[in-house]
């Protein structure tokens, strides 16, 4: 009889499937205002069937919750044709009054509940930082939103990886989700309350704390996967605090939550700058200099194992291939190799006149370090870990997981979503003492060496006009020098403008 139900309830899981596509696609147009690229060919993408997942570990343990999925699904579809989908996270604040943003107002979170769902996804917004009371005043005249939660509006729509849309989100859209605003301008370190003398509270990583425990009554003690996402500093947020969201759940007694990272835009590099500028704010400091005056103003807190390795200069542990070794916790990343904001920080600017040739080279060299072997080497562990899960396009951008494009951006052949599939596969199988799935990559790191040489690239546009620009229009804004790239690439130059112009 079980075996019964089972099959007819698949059959009715894939109608339904069906008929949510469809749905989704009435709605999708008028949700998001960012323009939509036309989507790239289609490409070999394995196993059909995972397009639109179901949590099906509640079938393991427990047919009603399986049942309850597909009826709510069911009824999520019904009113497709008659009233607005109840898509929208909603707004609390913590229960913990204490733990505040940089103001002093009440921090909180949103949340999508997914009944029936054990999987849940935790996301830290991004948005720079400010390290002294000068720029932190500055910041709190002109980005209020980022220190303060006084205008917080009730609800939120989930875009990327936070949408409901199995279309935009095919294997996380049924999750519970979380979107925790960021408001303490410490790039998620601090645990510092307001004073007289800084003038502001640093809780970041309270911040996090709170939310899970808070979470903790909705159902996230019954989790089974909990990944904790974020974006630029809510991306470097995650790597130093997955570690101590693990063992928060398990000193409380949730030994069974497998807790998860992905880091997206968050890998900063401490380079030299292309040239010295008057520190002014954070984006005219040198990145390493920000973080070691930041780390210190806002009480800032990094892993044990990485602060025991640095201690004195904890500032190392806000750059990934430093802290990246001294994580336990499974972590994903996934980074432009042309990375906006760390052109922004290194000084070179992309507006305006074309590049010069040195800075040609230094935007180059840029995506030969971003795309590393895949082994970070830690002197100071005297051992090297390899990143197993990895995404790196060669593309000029900032930020990819939340946008509604983040499904046709490609390296190799493989989508962003169908990485992370395989990845929670992976995971599952190694846990199960199963071989990797064949045929599902899970580290893919773009080989072309120029900004925007991978075709599924997002769209560039002119930031002056806003006007779309092709691939070649870009490069020769740049100060591209065909005749120089063709030699370097051992071919004719008019065979390198022909593959420029085709997006190839």
């Amino acid at each position: 009889m079980p075996a019964v139900r089972l099959a007819s309830s698949s059959l009715l899981l894939l109608v339904l499937m069906q008929s949510g596509a469809l749905c989704a696609r009435r709605f999708r147009g008028g949700r998001n205002p960012q323009p939509r690229r036309a989507p790239p060919p289609p490409t070999y993408r394995g196993d059909t069937t995972e397009s639109f997942p179901l949590d099906f570990t509640a079938v393991e343990e427990n047919m009603d919750n399986f049942m309850t999925q597909v009826k709510n699904l069911a009824q999520s579809l019904y009113p497709c044709s008659a009233q607005k989908l109840d898509y929208d996270m909603k707004l609390n604040f913590l229960e913990n009054t204490s733990v505040t943003c940089n103001d002093g107002s009440s921090a909180g979170y949103y949340l999508k509940e997914s009944r029936g769902s054990r999987r849940w996804l935790i996301f830290l917004e991004g948005g720079w930082y400010c390290f002294n009371k000068e720029n932190c005043d500055s910041r709190y005249d002109t980005m209020r939103r980022l220190m303060s939660s006084s205008k917080w509006p009730q609800t939120k729509t989930g875009t990327g990886i936070l949408s409901p849309l199995p279309e935009e989100n095919p294997h996380w859209w049924n999750a519970n989700m979380v979107f925790i605003p960021y408001c303490s301008s410490d790039v998620w370190s601090g645990a510092a309350a307001k004073t007289e003398q800084s003038g502001y509270a640093f809780m970041g990583s309270l911040i996090i704390q709170e939310v899970v425990k808070d979470l903790l009554s909705k159902g996230l003690d019954t989790a089974k996967v909990l990944l904790l996402a974020g974006s630029s500093a809510g991306g470097t947020g995650v790597l130093l605090n997955v570690d101590r969201v693990a063992d928060l759940l398990e000193g409380l007694g949730h030994t069974g939550i497998q807790v998860r990272g992905l880091s997206d835009s968050g890998w900063f590099l401490d380079n030299k700058q292309y040239h010295c500028t008057d520190c002014v704010d954070a984006v005219g400091f040198a990145p390493t200099e920000t973080i070691k005056r930041g780390i210190k103003y806002w009480g800032g807190m990094v892993p044990e194992k990485c602060k025991q390795i640095h201690e004195g200069e904890e500032w190392n542990c806000f750059f990934g291939y430093r802290v990246f070794p001294s994580i336990k916790s499974p972590v994903f990343v996934v980074q432009w190799l042309f990375d906006e904001a760390q052109l922004t920080v290194d000084n070179i600017q992309l507006t305006g006149q074309p590049v010069q040739e040195g800075q040609w080279r230094y935007i180059q060299n840029l995506g030969n370090v971003f795309a590393f072997s895949g082994t970070i080497q830690n002197e100071d562990l005297k051992e090297s870990r390899e990143i197993e899960a990895m995404f790196a396009p060669a593309c000029l951008s900032h930020e990819v997981i939340t946008r509604n494009y983040w499904i046709d951006v490609q390296v190799k052949g493989t989508s962003l979503p169908r990485a992370l599939h395989c990845w929670d596969r992976s995971l599952h199988d190694n846990r199960n003492n199963k071989a990797p799935p064949k045929g599902c990559p899970v580290h893919l790191i773009d080989s072309c060496p120029w900004p925007h040489c991978n075709p599924t690239c997002p769209t560039i546009r002119d930031q002056f006009t806003g006007q779309e620009m092709s691939v070649i229009q870009f490069l020769m804004h740049m100060g591209f020098d065909v005749q120089k790239m063709a030699q370097q690439q051992g071919m004719d130059p008019s065979k390198l403008l022909g593959m420029l112009s085709s997006g190839s």
